[in-house]
């Protein structure tokens, strides 16, 4: 059987990143949990393959094998510094070329960095609407955090690391025992098709 596929995708478009740490933070406590390795998107050095296509069926090889990995993941962990009080600009792009029936029922972890309590509830009324629209399935526990939960761009409040831990607990309890349980369903069409509905 095939292994499950986990992808982190981080927002950020500068390095180093504090989102790209607690994206990296938390697919490292998954690996830990479940035992599974993962891959990490980094949109500061994908954005730029990205922004070359406007449609999907303008990507390039690279571009096409980007989207892909997203869309053939089982499981994502998808975490955004705040923008404009929204995720970043290079994640909807990514997400406007994403099939929009590839992430149908497939579990997400959200998180966001922000340098506000303010915009604390971002996970809430930003990105887990973009995956309402997918139909994928955000896991309760969210994590966001502060300029000031950081220490050299490295996650150091226990109360953050307490939260990664309470949603891998809750992806581990809907995680199949054995890898490739997971159902991914069949998508009409290679990349680049039947994604833009005019």
């Amino acid at each position: 059987m095939e292994a499950v596929r986990i992808v982190g995708i981080s927002g950020n478009v500068k390095a180093p990143s504090r989102t790209s740490s607690l994206v990296r933070s938390i697919l490292g406590s998954i690996e830990a949990t479940l035992g599974i390795k993962t891959r990490h998107i980094d949109l500061v050095y994908a954005a730029p393959v990205l922004f070359k296509a406007l449609r999907a069926d303008q990507l390039d090889d690279e571009g096409k094998e980007i989207v892909s990995a997203v869309e053939a993941a089982d499981i994502l962990v998808v975490g955004s510094p705040v923008y404009r009080a929204s995720y970043t600009g290079a994640l909807k792009h990514l997400f406007d070329l994403v099939h929009f029936e590839s992430l149908v029922g497939k579990p997400v972890i959200l998180a966001a960095t922000g340098g506000s309590p303010l915009h604390g509830l971002v996970t809430e009324h930003q990105l887990r609407p973009l995956f309402g629209f997918f139909k994928a399935l955000t896991l309760p526990t969210a994590i966001y955090a502060l300029e000031s939960d950081f220490d050299a761009y490295a996650v150091k409040n226990p109360e953050i690391a307490k939260r990664i831990e309470a949603a891998v607990r809750e992806l581990d309890a809907i995680v199949p025992a054995t890898p490739g349980l997971i159902t991914r369903p069949a998508l009409e069409g290679p990349v680049g098709q039947t994604r833009l509905r005019a």
